[in-house]
């Protein structure tokens, strides 16, 4: 039986313009950006492009990753009155789109003046089209007269690619630190998972399960059960709140957090499914809020691995007792938490009522069974000066319909409200710049 071939000596051309392992491997977002530069590089012998050239497809590619435009890989139209999911990764699509484009222009520069070598002469490749619009110019200089089928097929190839990175990385804030899961066929691996993330994204609100679903896929190549985050060899993959204050973080954006995890993929569950049918506590019926000796502190822990699956929670003390707050139930309800957006001349305004509201302690709250509700009003508990995790904890305990986060001294006036009644719990948290 013949030796299996060293990966550098394989020969690129037919469906190889790469020389990743058959079983796969890992690169960042930079690193399978440099892997790509062989089809460039393609493309400018095949065409002998110049500078002037090199701009028609740096605009090309900025007209394909943007949002908007004829030639958009994503037509997401985003607006004030778009789900919060998709305007959060809209604008992860921009922002990562625009970094891609300027990758895009040096590494064109750099390949025009210092070309690298490819494996056994010229790159011929058959890249499958997926119908991504081209630019009029673009579009002359890849089928017109310099232009023929090979060069085509090594631009359509790289462009996709570029959109396939792009979409692989938009559940991420820090996506340049995500390790990608890379096959010989690049990133097309991700196609089913990605068609079905994005449909999802354009035709109803998304909901935060697909985002994971999506991001698994992307690191790991599989799917899993549905939940809030995962982790697999290397890191794991959990929502962008566990390291940012709850009134500004991301709310369906996850973080990927490098580290000892388990070996296997294991996805972090809710403990309660239905949160609508769990047991309920009246907050009328906690003690009112008293000045305590020293603020909770928390951190997390997690539960057993049990068929591919985890549970985690916030565990709490204070003042020599314990109590402990699902974690997804508590990221839950920091999702379904609204925001107040004061007015410009609400500024200093108190964040009580003109009828002073009923107030409850965050301890009592936290400690209350169940989920806490309230049926009689606006109910105020005062998180200023709490930990951050002390804060997502409380999210987790408060049944999550009209729960407002709001900074002291601003007014709740101005967050928006769903559900079935006019009774909210007011959340007071430090304003952001305070932390």
């Amino acid at each position: 039986m013949p030796p299996a071939p060293n990966p550098s000596t394989l020969a690129l051309g037919g469906s190889r313009w790469n020389t990743f392992p058959a079983a796969g491997t890992t690169l960042t977002a930079r690193d399978f950006f440099t892997a790509t530069e062989p089809l460039l590089q393609g493309i400018i012998d095949d065409n002998a492009l110049t500078s002037a050239d090199g701009k028609v497809l740096e605009d090309q590619i900025r007209a394909t990753l943007a949002l908007g435009t004829r030639e958009t890989s994503l037509p997401l139209a985003i607006g004030p009155d778009s789900a919060l999911a998709a305007r959060e990764l809209g604008a992860q699509a921009e922002m990562i789109g625009r970094e891609l484009v300027s990758w895009a222009a040096s590494a064109l520069e750099k390949l025009l003046t210092s070309r690298i070598p490819l494996p056994a002469g010229p790159l011929v490749v058959r890249s499958h089209c997926y119908g991504h619009l081209l630019t009029p110019p673009a579009a002359d200089l890849l089928l017109g007269r310099r232009g023929g089928p090979v060069t085509m097929q090594l631009f359509n190839e790289w462009l996709h690619q570029i959109v396939l990175l792009r979409d692989a990385l938009l559940p991420f804030t820090n996506w340049q630190d995500v390790p990608l899961l890379i096959t010989p066929a690049g990133l097309r691996h991700t196609e089913p998972a990605r068609d079905a993330f994005l449909t999802e994204l354009l035709v109803r609100q998304i909901r935060h399960s697909s985002i994971v679903d999506f991001a698994r896929h992307v690191v790991t190549g599989a799917g899993g059960p549905p939940g809030y985050g995962f982790e697999t060899g290397g890191g794991t993959a959990l929502p962008a709140v566990l390291d940012q204050p709850p009134l500004s973080a991301p709310r369906h954006l996850l973080t990927w957090r490098a580290g000892p995890a388990a070996e296997d993929t294991v996805t972090y569950v809710a403990e309660i499914q239905d949160y609508y049918a769990a047991p309920r506590t009246l907050v009328e019926d906690l003690p009112s809020a008293t000045t305590a000796p020293g603020p909770p502190t928390a951190r997390t822990g997690t539960g057993p691995i049990a068929d591919g699956t985890r549970r985690a929670r916030i565990e709490i003390t204070h003042d020599g007792t314990t109590t402990h707050v699902d974690l997804g139930q508590a990221l839950r309800g920091h999702r379904f938490a609204h925001r107040a957006e004061p007015a410009a001349d609400d500024a200093h305004s108190d964040a009580a009522s003109p009828t002073t509201p009923h107030t409850a302690a965050v301890w009592s709250a936290l400690r209350a069974p169940g989920l806490v509700w309230t049926q009689a009003g606006d109910v105020t508990l005062n998180a200023t000066g709490q930990d951050d995790l002390v804060v997502l904890a409380l999210l987790g305990r408060l049944y999550p319909e009209n729960v407002i986060l709001c900074p002291a001294g601003r007014s709740a006036a101005q967050a928006p409200s769903e559900g079935t009644g006019p009774s909210h719990l007011v959340t007071l948290v430090d304003p952001p710049q305070a932390r």
